[in-house]
């Protein structure tokens, strides 16, 4: 596991720190960030803090999304992206969102009342894959009974995490593939996950692009590879 350092203590009033920080990883994402960002502006108009952490881009993504909200560099790799904006994060529960899954309406109250109400210390939502495929629907179908019965979140989910628990488990592991995974396996052993049954949706263009079939056979490949014990540089390499 990475060491991620605890941010200094801020300086603010208590009523100025928002509620909740939204973390966005992103690289080349120019073409999809007029619609994120508007989506993104919806939270932000509602005391969530929103930081989005660019891993390199060469598309503009930089210059698109300053405009509108809180951009910070970091090396390339979604996790060390995540962790970077964890660091300057102002609130004490973090959200980490990619940048082609959309959050489901009131997002930050069903945080905040599913830590509450579960007792949790971090959770995740259920996802709808959004794609051409037929077989998507069945996909998130699996995926979210999967999660509810192995307590394992996956990034398209929308892990979120009190502050403290994020540090307690040192943040996401420095490797370049199952970071969601690994990240679950620790903050399992806090606690339970929060399910939030209303759905985030995501891009199914991995599902579309190279067939549901070859691609439900990669995921679980990969799965089972890690479980076993094969390093996840390897993996990365097999799923790019």
């Amino acid at each position: 596991m990475m060491s991620v350092d605890q941010p200094a203590q801020l300086s603010t009033t208590r009523l100025s720190i928002p509620q909740l920080s939204i973390i966005v990883p992103m690289l080349n994402e120019a073409a999809q960030l007029p619609e994120l960002l508007s989506h993104l502006q919806t939270y932000k108009n509602r005391n969530c803090e929103i930081i989005l952490v660019d891993g390199g881009s060469s598309d503009g993504s930089v210059e698109i999304a300053s405009k509108q909200f809180n951009v910070i560099s970091s090396p390339a790799g979604r996790a060390r992206q995540m962790n970077a904006g964890a660091r300057i994060a102002q609130a004490e529960r973090l959200l980490f969102l990619h940048a082609d899954t959309r959050l489901p309406v009131d997002a930050d109250r069903l945080i905040l009342d599913g830590l509450k109400q579960s007792n949790s210390q971090w959770g995740r939502f259920d996802v709808s894959i959004q794609g051409d495929s037929k077989m998507l629907p069945m996909v998130s179908w699996f995926m979210n009974k999967r999660s509810r019965l192995s307590g394992i979140a996956t990034g398209d989910q929308a892990i979120f995490v009190t502050r403290e628990a994020f540090y307690t488990v040192s943040g996401f592991p420095d490797q370049p593939l199952m970071e969601d995974i690994e990240i679950s396996r620790h903050l399992r052993k806090l606690s339970p996950p929060a399910c939030i049954s209303q759905k985030v949706t995501t891009s199914g263009r991995r599902w579309d692009q190279h067939g549901s079939w070859r691609t439900i056979f990669l995921m679980w490949r990969l799965r089972w590879a890690y479980w076993r014990g094969k390093p996840a540089e390897q993996l990365a390499s097999i799923y790019r």
